[in-house]
């Protein structure tokens, strides 16, 4: 069986290393290249840069020859906002972002750039990952360093829809740092969850599961052409059942925004 070759974007970032290192539990079906900016923090996740391209997502011309002979890619980056100074007592920490890594730059342009050049590739199915808050404009996000994070990141999503390449969009609650494969998963749409979150729930997944949803998205068709908000039930549920059927979450989803 030949491999399909999948290009990672953002993949040292706390979500895309884990995408890349599931990816290659696949050597048989998958040859996963993971694709970043920083070659000390690459050998500090992987131990080398085997595997790796290196590079920033604003710079065509490598990202062009990263996307050359794959027939996936992954979507991954992230503007992260810094904080200015550790707080006064009483006061709330104010953020900023580096030069370069606003989130119109890094999450509406940076994005355009992967979008277009992967279509010109000939990539078949984009998955992109992004977040829950799309639709409020007023989402406290959007405050953090006057990005509005949430609102490029949307502009970038509704490109992806308009390409003509088929995309899965998985939008996640709040990322933790819980093990994967333990909850259940449940999806939604237009942040529904936000507006009226389950009893009992807490609009949050972990990163491993997020992580294995990018995964199964590249291996089910029934996750092509879906966006969807997900977040998961409690470890401890007795009610959940743990999300083991990935083509029939990604079944419970519609397309478009």
């Amino acid at each position: 069986m030949s491999k399909t070759n999948v290009l990672v974007t953002g993949a040292t970032g706390r979500t895309g290393s884990i995408v890349l290192q599931k990816l290659r539990q696949f050597p048989d079906e998958f040859a996963a290249i993971g694709y970043g900016r920083f070659e000390d923090k690459i050998k500090e996740l992987f131990g080398s840069t085997e595997g790796f391209i290196i590079g920033n997502i604003a710079d065509q011309s490598t990202l062009k020859m990263a996307l050359k002979g794959c027939n996936l890619l992954v979507i991954l980056t992230s503007s992260v906002p810094k904080m200015k100074a550790p707080p006064k007592e009483g006061e709330r920490p104010e953020f900023e972002f580096e030069p370069g890594g606003m989130p119109e730059e890094v999450d509406w342009i940076g994005q355009k750039n992967q979008i277009d050049l992967a279509k010109e590739a000939g990539i078949k199915h984009i998955v992109l990952v992004g977040s829950m808050g799309g639709t409020n404009p007023n989402h406290p996000l959007n405050k953090l360093g006057n990005g509005n994070v949430l609102i490029w990141k949307r502009k970038a999503e509704e490109y992806l829809i308009q390409s003509g390449v088929d995309y899965t969009i998985i939008r996640a609650g709040g990322l933790i740092n819980e093990p994967g494969g333990k909850r259940e998963l449940i999806v939604g749409k237009n942040d529904t969850f936000l507006e009226n979150p389950p009893k009992g729930i807490s609009t949050v997944i972990p990163r491993e599961d997020v992580a294995e949803l990018v995964v199964q998205a590249l291996r089910e068709t029934t996750a092509k052409n879906k966006a969807f908000d997900v977040i998961s039930k409690p470890e401890n549920d007795p009610e959940a059942v743990i999300t083991q059927d990935f083509s029939a979450l990604f079944d419970q989803t519609t397309g478009g925004l």
